[in-house]
């Protein structure tokens, strides 16, 4: 007999809508609690598709007092006061940045929104400013400080690496909205930042250094993704039907899943994480494949790696970092480590502590494998579009890239 089919949240980044509709979720609202109790404006990096845009859904559910969203889990037996509280979320992860009005355009329509709620002032003639009043007219007219919550806050500048004026430019618009946060510090309960990378950190935050960064802060090692306690607490089901329809057992099936899916280390000495989206799809589907690799290489990291002239080839053996690694800003083509690390590609597998360098390497098989197919002439996907090789540019004993012709699907 055949059990009923349970909800598995591939792609639902709503809180809201997991809990009402049934979706199993892993439940991370004790961190989330341990986020809360805090006034501490945070920033949060993690790969693509890797559960930020969840984590700030359920960040903005539990500051707009839901309380019946969080029945049955941690922070529902935590919290007793269920305050609400005027709640600001800019999301920058849906638009395609390509020209300046796209950003200014988005970031108008998220401020018209607010205006509606809070008013607006004629002498508020810039994004600033206006975000600035929006700001202090929700504290003055609610009585309770606002959260502020921006997820993907690097998108419009990765999509824009190799365009330095129009990167300039969305840097300068960015740097002074962002720049409002620590001026309205009085009129602000909490304030997240979430995005994939750092590059642009010092340049874009130069001015707002109260920033937390907890991307690599051992007590949110487990924010994001899944543990192996969370895998087999959560989804026994899914786990038994998946070894069933390949012929394991549950800990075949498991192990099998470790190699594959788990193995992210955010931090030195920290547990795995498996890959949120490959595990559920792979549940999903009943079959083990590159799931997170096959939805697309992101543009700015092709781009980055056509211009490199480094030796590609190290990272199979892996390779040595210091912590600089980790808050690098620039993005550079002779040291693409940065940028790949924060992008998924390579995680921390160890960690001197008399020298404090780092051992980034491949996080898993999935990655490893598909990387290494990446690393070969022929069709590839970048952002889920083919792209086809031409010319004779790829580099075999350097690994370069090459030149590619994006083929629309």
């Amino acid at each position: 007999m055949n059990r009923p089919t349970r909800l598995l949240p591939i792609g639902i980044q709503t809180f809201e809508r997991i809990r009402t509709e049934g979706y199993l979720y892993a439940d991370k609202t004790a961190l989330v609690w341990q986020l809360v109790s805090t006034s501490t404006p945070y920033f949060l990096s993690r790969p693509r598709r890797f559960g930020k845009s969840l984590l700030v859904s359920t960040i903005k559910s539990y500051f707009e007092g839901r309380k019946d969203l969080f029945e049955g889990l941690a922070l529902g037996e935590l919290e007793t006061e269920w305050k609400q509280y005027p709640v600001l979320h800019l999301d920058l992860n849906a638009e395609k940045y390509d020209s300046p009005e796209r950003l200014v355009g988005l970031i108008n329509t998220f401020l018209a929104q607010w205006e509606e709620l809070y008013g607006s002032n004629k002498n508020e003639d810039s994004l600033a400013t206006r975000f600035a009043g929006i700001i202090r007219r929700a504290s003055e007219q609610t009585g309770m400080n606002v959260v502020v919550l921006i997820d993907e806050y690097d998108k419009p500048m990765l999509q824009n690496l190799l365009n330095e004026p129009l990167l300039e430019e969305y840097r300068n618009t960015l740097k002074s909205f962002y720049g409002v946060l620590k001026s309205a510090d009085p009129y602000l309960r909490f304030v997240l930042l979430t995005g994939v990378t750092k590059f642009a950190h010092v340049s874009i935050f130069s001015d707002l250094n109260q920033l937390y960064d907890i991307s690599l802060d051992p007590a949110y090692a487990t924010v994001c993704g899944i543990t192996s306690e969370e895998l087999v607490q959560v989804f026994t089901p899914e786990i038994e039907q998946l070894g069933q329809a390949n012929g394991l057992t549950f800990d075949e099936t498991v192990k099998k899943m470790t190699a594959k899916y788990d193995g992210y280390h955010f931090g030195e000495y920290t547990p795995g994480i498996f890959n949120p989206f490959s595990v559920l799809s792979a549940l999903q589907q009943k079959r083990f494949k590159d799931f997170w690799f096959s939805t697309g290489t992101p543009t700015y990291l092709i781009h980055l790696l056509k211009e490199t002239n480094y030796d590609l080839r190290l990272l199979v053996d892996g390779v040595e970092a210091e912590q600089a690694t980790f808050s690098e800003y620039r993005a550079e083509a002779n040291n693409p480590i940065p940028m790949i690390y924060q992008s998924g590609y390579l995680t921390i597998k160890d960690y001197d502590r008399e020298f404090q360098m780092y051992t980034l390497c491949f996080p898993n098989d999935e990655v490893k494998y598909a990387f290494m197919k990446f690393l070969q002439p022929g069709p590839m996907l970048v952002d889920g579009r083919k792209l086809v090789k031409i010319g004779v540019e790829f580099d075999k004993e350097k690994r370069n890239i090459g030149q590619y012709l994006v083929e629309m699907n």
